[in-house]
């Protein structure tokens, strides 16, 4: 049986990993769980798969959880015992489905430790891309993919040449606002841009999804997972979502994965791989999908998209910086402090003004969030 470590198991990500794991009870038990304030699913979690070790970000929510629990487990509360238990827990596999920065840490110890990483925290290579590479290699670590894109693009590679691959095609939905142009962006409400067409998500993911900043952090992300240039990775707007990716070869052959969308086929494999396991979770009946349709991407419309792309040529700390200053825009947006355009205005302000550094560590790449942050805090208020 495979020991499975969850970070942020209340999360879209989290619930389903669960969900995955209850299906296959032979060959799955949990041993940790964390998730950052939502205790009343979470105490639910572990009175069902009772783990050795929980954590949540909130000290609050913690107290108040081991007083509920009437000191059956312990629950440790802050960043330091989210790394730590990451650092000491016993796991073969870490599922890093954290939302954000706070991802990076934990994910890097289960990587010191020669752990398999189920990865759906995109934060962890965005920021730290050059750095995760080097640790996987060091420590022979394997990272598996849980972003449909990134997973699709990985079992297409599967037996194929490196070199035979002409480029990699990233699928997005195009979100709740393709058909907009710039001025109807200015008016979206909140509740808005949180209605995804397609995925039910945390609030932070749907609106990087509105933005198309998510597609862009994924272009990142497959950058480094894959080691192609950015003039290699394309962004397709597939609004189906029945493609979630596929890679060109030099003779022009294509070749993708397609089902209907459910993050629980994705997660399974990066669980189960090298094998399939047999699962219910969809059936995808062509005659039922009737058309698929394809759209190049409005560069100018979505600027998120084309900043990500500019960052990724750039290296160093850009995509640390964009990282940062969409997190706080997409906070100020869903506090009300901001229309939906701003998001991109205040990452290009960040971009103009916080410092690049080239092949940072790890304290360089903690400095530059921190940096951002407090600058972008200070945008538009």
């Amino acid at each position: 049986m495979k020991k499975v470590f969850i970070l942020g198991s209340t999360g879209s990500i989290g619930v389903n990993t669960l969900e995955v794991i209850k299906c296959f009870p032979d060959k799955f038990i949990v041993t940790g769980l964390t998730a950052n304030s939502n205790i009343g699913l979470l105490e639910k979690q572990i009175l069902e798969f009772r783990p050795s070790t929980v954590v949540v970000s909130d000290k609050i929510a913690a107290v108040a959880l081991n007083k509920r629990l009437n000191g059956k487990f312990e629950v440790l509360a802050g960043e330091q015992n989210l790394a730590a238990a990451a650092k000491n827990e016993d796991y073969d596999v870490l599922v890093s489905s954290l939302v954000g920065f706070v991802g990076l840490a934990p994910t890097i110890e289960g990587i010191k430790r020669g752990k398999r990483i189920a990865l759906a925290n995109k934060e962890t290579l965005v920021v730290a891309g050059e750095l995760i590479t080097k640790l996987l290699k060091e420590n022979n670590s394997q990272l598996l993919p849980i972003d449909s894109e990134h997973s699709a693009i990985f079992q297409c590679l599967i037996g194929e040449k490196i070199e035979e691959v002409e480029k990699l095609i990233i699928t997005a939905s195009g979100g709740p606002f393709l058909n907009h142009n710039k001025e109807m962006l200015k008016k979206v409400s909140i509740k808005e841009a949180l209605t995804h067409p397609n995925w039910k998500m945390g609030n932070k993911i749907t609106i990087d999804s509105a933005s198309m900043m998510n597609k862009g952090l994924e272009v990142i992300e497959a950058h480094w997972l894959f080691g192609f240039s950015q003039k290699k990775i394309e962004v397709v707007i597939h609004p189906q979502s029945v493609i979630h990716s596929m890679i060109e070869f030099i003779d022009g052959s294509i070749k993708a994965q397609l089902s209907l969308p459910d993050m629980k086929l994705p997660i399974q494999f990066a669980l189960s791989y090298p094998e399939r396991f047999k699962s219910r979770y969809v059936e995808t009946k062509f005659p039922d999908i009737k058309n698929l349709s394809f759209y190049e991407p409005d560069y100018e419309r979505f600027e998120c998209l084309k900043l990500a792309y500019q960052v990724l040529e750039q290296e160093g700390t850009t995509s640390c910086i964009l990282n940062a200053s969409n997190e706080i825009a997409v906070s100020k947006f869903l506090n009300g402090c901001i229309n939906f355009t701003q998001i991109p205005e205040m990452i290009k302000e960040s971009l103009d003004k916080i410092e690049n550094h080239k092949s940072p560590d790890i304290d360089t790449i903690i400095e530059c969030d921190r940096q951002t942050r407090e600058f972008a805090e200070k945008l538009f208020t």
